[in-house]
């Protein structure tokens, strides 16, 4: 029996955890310990690749109500989905270090994020409607992991933040925003990478932002009225989606500067309704996948 390894994870500038590794059946075994200076809850599901090890946090979300799934096919039990609830809960001048973009050029690290009029902040938002994806996500058996794993401290880059998606070799991977458009107009939008670079980008991505849209326009949430086409919105600039190896979407749940969009925003009720249809809308894209 090979003798433990000792690990360390530096997530952006942050050291969450140490590891205690040891070697199983399926290759790695990673016990968490709490590093004293983060507050997180974290486990850690490992994947190996040649010469690297690559890690993702794994959010605890026991203090949010799990929302019921509608009609969840049965065959996702097992599946694994990582979530980026976008942006950082704290920024610094650090968020400006140019990173590659997937296409051959740099863009910041992370950018700050949006927030309503009187100033209920993007960040917040995704954090707390991501939690609440998570726990039913995790409700019908489907393994989970998060990019960050509080909200109010420095978060990984967006090029970190795909790393760390395609080492858990996801059956999907999804980031929740909410816009800061024009006040008049409304709704959502799902991103994906356009053209695309391989072919998780080329299918099943578009599949996915598909059934996204219609599980979101089913749940009563407006299609956007001022930006993509009925929902949807094909990008070549978001890091994000341009470096993901496998199924991809960003959504932008809708516009926080218009009063009708931040009106639910702001409300645990209205985070609860953009969670569910986002649900049904990972269920909807899982059931069609095959193992």
């Amino acid at each position: 029996m090979t003798a433990p390894l000792h690990f360390g994870l530096r997530i952006g500038r942050v050291l969450v955890s140490t590891w205690l590794l040891s070697p199983t059946y399926d290759g790695l075994a990673f016990q968490p310990r709490r590093h004293p200076g983060y507050r997180g809850a974290v486990s850690v599901p490992v994947c190996l690749r040649v010469g690297a090890i690559a890690a993702s946090v794994l959010i605890a979300a026991s203090t949010v109500t799990s929302p019921a799934a509608s009609a969840a096919p049965a065959n996702i039990a097992g599946m694994i989905v990582f979530l980026d609830p976008g942006h950082n809960g704290a920024n610094d001048a650090s968020i400006s270090r140019q990173v590659p973009t997937g296409r051959g050029g740099t863009k910041d690290c992370q950018a700050s994020g949006t927030s309503t009029d009187d100033g209920f902040p993007e960040h917040t938002f995704a954090w707390d409607t991501t939690l609440r994806i998570r726990q039913a996500l995790t409700a019908l058996g489907v393994r989970t992991a998060m990019s960050r794993g509080n909200d109010d401290a420095l978060g990984p880059c967006v090029d970190e933040r795909a790393a760390m998606a395609n080492a858990l070799r996801p059956n999907a991977i999804v980031s929740i925003h909410a816009d800061g458009g024009p006040p008049t107009g409304r709704g959502f939008h799902v991103l994906y990478s356009a053209p695309p670079l391989n072919a998780a980008q080329a299918g099943p991505a578009v599949q996915f932002a598909q059934i996204m849209r219609d599980q979101l326009s089913g749940s009563g949430i407006p299609p956007s009225t001022y930006i993509g086409d009925n929902g949807l919105n094909p990008r070549a600039d978001i890091a994000g989606l341009n470096l993901a190896q496998y199924p991809s979407i960003l959504v932008e749940l809708g516009n926080m500067k218009n009063p009708a969009d931040s009106a639910l925003m702001k409300t645990p009720d209205g985070r609860q309704k953009y969670a569910d249809a986002v649900v049904r809308g990972i269920a909807g894209f899982l059931g069609t996948q095959t193992r």
